[in-house]
């Protein structure tokens, strides 16, 4: 026997071409007219790169015995048959009932869904809440009692067993980051961004033991390791170098504004096997196909590769947008505050402004629903910040008027808004809010400057 590309070691007129359908692709085959069906299975199987021998029946589902010959089964030249593994139906069902069988006799556990995330967030934001309102009280047996309460759900938290276990995980870290901040708690505002920064660093340390022991959710558990380290060494770094805690936060606000645009390219990684293939160099893990329409050959990648590819990159980019949105939260008001000087007030609002504008501008390309809610919420949050403190401000007027032009102003944007809806997902509307994210993003570095207080240190020297 011989494939479609071999040569012909089969004389024609002793030879029948026909073709085989199988899980792994479609072969062409040169056999002898003598053969057996079951011949042509261990051919296939051969081929195809098999671990057992296919039983072939034919398009309608009829199927063949192994032992009987091709002629006699009313195989010729030109007919198609399929090959079906151990345990597959005996009819060729529709594609839609097929993946519904399957589904039904996959025997993996439902992963938890959208309400099990709503509850852990809620527990998040409460633990929050406790680790703040215990760090203002004075030291007693409650607040003690508050930080063992959060130790303990911490260390509950990361281990490994029952259904919500992926959830529970992520909700794990949040716990012991609020005890910490209670233990390592000073009223000293030059000190918060230290006391942030050790709490960030207990989550990562969290994370890392969560990761250590069961692999759930293990993408999100890197974002929280890498977020939080990277906050420790920003913060404790400032303080260590006797910088205003104003620098801490501009940088910290500047890497979420910039994440947003940069985290979708390292969050897709496809294996190298999958992206060349070595026999056509022509298929790459998008373009593969479960059914070749234009030429016939066995499948590259397989579909539920691409599919784990795709939820992998799925999971990052959401994990990344929350840490962006916390980021935000934290850095975008705690900047405004830090900033009391003059000059280092107007850029540090400049700053909050056009990060707020370039992460409502990135959010737009983002296809994931959720990813993309998030960072419309981090860019709303850097602007309500900003109108909170126009409108609060010192008590000037010309900050209140400047407030109710901006409220005047989004009133506007949003009624116009509402007709140019669909022109934003044009190709002409895409290009032009690129460019005004990239505008956005490149003065939100260039306030940098202003608002960690370099520009007014240079002009104090020189002047």
């Amino acid at each position: 026997m011989s494939g479609s590309g071999s040569g012909g070691s089969v004389p024609v007129t002793d030879a029948i071409a026909l073709s085989v359908h199988g899980s792994s692709g479609v072969l062409d085959l040169m056999v002898p007219s003598g053969a057996s069906v079951g011949d042509v299975a261990v051919e296939y199987a051969a081929q195809a790169g098999l671990d057992s021998v296919p039983t072939l029946c034919t398009p309608l589902g009829q199927r063949l015995p192994s032992d009987q010959a091709l002629g006699t089964a009313g195989v010729g030249t030109g007919s198609v048959l399929v090959a079906l593994l151990a345990g597959a139906a005996s009819t060729a069902a529709p594609g839609r009932r097929r993946r519904a069988v399957e589904r039904v006799r996959d025997p993996r556990p439902s992963a938890p869904g959208a309400l099990s995330a709503l509850w852990f967030c809620v527990a998040v934001g409460l633990a929050l809440a406790a680790g703040w309102s215990a760090s203002q009280v004075p030291p007693s047996a409650l607040r003690t009692a508050t930080v063992a309460l959060l130790g303990a759900a911490a260390v509950i938290g990361i281990l490994p067993v029952g259904r919500h276990a992926a959830h529970r995980i992520l909700a794990a870290p949040a716990f012991a980051a609020s005890a910490a901040f209670v233990v390592a708690w000073d009223p000293e505002p030059e000190r918060l961004p230290t006391i942030l920064g050790v709490a960030a660093l207990t989550g990562a340390v969290t994370a890392a033991l969560a990761r250590a022991l069961d692999r759930h959710s293990e993408e999100a558990l890197r974002v929280w390791m890498i977020v939080g380290s990277l906050f420790f060494v920003l913060t404790c770094g400032a303080a260590l170098l006797d910088f205003r805690p104003q620098v801490a936060w501009a940088l910290m606000l500047l890497l979420a504004t910039l994440s947003a645009r940069f985290v979708p390219s390292f969050a897709i990684d496809v294996p190298d096997q999958f992206l060349i293939d070595l026999e056509r160099l022509a298929v790459t893990a998008w373009s593969a196909r479960d059914r070749p329409t234009a030429r016939r050959g066995r499948i590259v990648v397989p579909p539920r590769a691409v599919e784990l590819v795709a939820a992998r990159g799925t999971r990052i980019v959401t994990a990344a947008s929350a840490a962006i949105l916390a980021v935000v939260v934290v850095a975008a008001p705690l900047l405004l505050e830090s900033a009391t000087q003059r000059h280092d007030g107007i850029g540090a609002r400049a700053m909050v402004g056009f990060s707020g504008a370039s992460l409502l501008f990135a959010a737009r390309s983002y296809r994931h629903a959720a990813a993309r809610a998030l960072l419309r919420l981090a860019g709303l949050a850097c602007l309500l910040a900003l109108l909170v403190v126009l409108l609060v401000g010192d008590g000037s007027g010309s900050d209140l008027a400047l407030g109710l032009v901006a409220v005047v102003l989004a009133g506007v944007a949003i009624s116009l808004a509402v007709p140019l809806g669909r022109g934003w997902r044009s190709a002409w509307w895409s290009r032009r809010t690129d460019v005004a994210e990239g505008i956005c993003a490149s003065f939100a570095v260039g306030a940098v400057v202003v608002a960690v207080g370099l520009f007014r240190h240079l002009w104090e020297l020189t002047g």
